[in-house]
């Protein structure tokens, strides 16, 4: 048990190194993870926006129709901070890039 949850958090936290350096797929993926539970992190509709924005941003068009999906089960509140996640999120990543 111990080596699988070792497994899922190096590819968490893998997934998260390569949306830092700008990989659009792993925003997705990282939006899929977080809007389905999977890959041992708890569902979170707001990540899950926060992460498809990010993607549909490069021009991921699935990202797009996911973020759509899932707003329309979010209030306008939580789309909100997830929208403001994303604007923080690109903040730091190009701070760090400069």
């Amino acid at each position: 048990m111990a080596g699988r949850l070792k497994t899922k958090n190096f590819l968490i936290e893998r997934r998260l190194a390569d949306a830092a350096r700008g990989d659009e797929r792993a925003c997705y993926e990282l939006g899929m993870v977080y809007s389905t539970g999977t890959a041992g992190v708890v569902l979170d509709l707001i990540e899950a926006h926060k992460w498809f924005n990010l993607a549909a941003v490069s021009g991921n068009h699935a990202a797009q129709e996911c973020r759509a999906q899932i707003a329309e089960d979010m209030s306008p509140r939580d789309i909100a901070v997830a929208q403001r996640a994303a604007r923080d999120w690109m903040q730091l990543t190009q701070r760090r890039a400069a």
